[in-house]
């Protein structure tokens, strides 16, 4: 499957090499391909510049947003959440129509200083403002709740956990589920939550999420579901 993963962070990286690594034949798209292969420094969070990245990332190709995503049958929003609308305007609406769009993001605002807020929350969600943007698109939220290691390995923690998936369009849900068997999720483990307006949930997570980061030391955790 042609894959287009628009984002050149820790997130993107860890998608496009674990799908590339199953077959898949995967474009990442940024806004400036020369000038990220050109940047020597480590970003934000010390990881290495991703033209290091690349080179031991033969297999994925880097490419402008708009060509990624018009090559693309499956698109992956791997972008920084309040970036998230510019970068998929940048990559066009005609090459989002009908596709499915998986949104991994997560909409942190970094404006008041640590920790982040989210923007939007409660009423509304980076999701549903994305599926609204490109009502052609078949938006599926998913994979937010996690940090990226796990996402594409889930056997890396000990016990069972869960991911969700959120989009009105059930067709692509279901193609969003074989991707994510394909990283080894379980069946069992797969809760689709329903139509595109879950994402709220999913999202408001992330305040839990970086709480328990700060206690626990690590970002390798998730959610396990239990019930009578």
């Amino acid at each position: 499957m042609k894959i287009a993963v628009l984002g050149t962070g820790i997130v993107g990286r860890t998608l496009a090499g674990r799908l590339a690594e199953l077959d898949h034949e995967v474009t990442v798209g940024t806004r400036d391909p020369a000038a990220t292969l050109a940047r020597t420094e480590p970003d934000q969070m010390g990881n290495p510049p991703y033209g290091q990245w690349q080179a031991q990332h033969a297999a994925v190709q880097l490419g402008p947003l708009a060509d990624a995503a018009a090559e693309a049958e499956v698109v992956v929003n791997a972008t920084a959440g309040g970036t998230s609308l510019a970068a998929l305007d940048a990559a066009g609406p005609t090459n989002l129509a009908g596709k499915v769009l998986v949104d991994v993001a997560n909409p942190l605002d970094f404006s008041q200083g640590m920790p982040p807020i989210l923007s939007p929350s409660n009423t509304d969600s980076l999701g549903e403002q994305i599926q609204r943007a490109h009502p052609q698109a078949r938006v599926v939220k998913s994979l937010n709740t996690m940090t990226a290691t796990v996402m594409v390995d889930p056997a890396r923690l000990p016990d069972s956990h869960e991911v969700f998936v959120a989009g009105d369009d059930q067709a692509a849900k279901e193609i969003v589920r074989d991707l994510l068997r394909q990283f080894g999720w379980p069946d069992a483990n797969i809760r689709d939550l329903g139509g595109i307006r879950a994402a709220r949930g999913l999202e408001m997570y992330l305040a839990l999420w970086l709480s328990l980061l700060g206690t626990l030391g690590t970002s390798e955790f998730n959610l396990k579901l239990v019930r009578a």
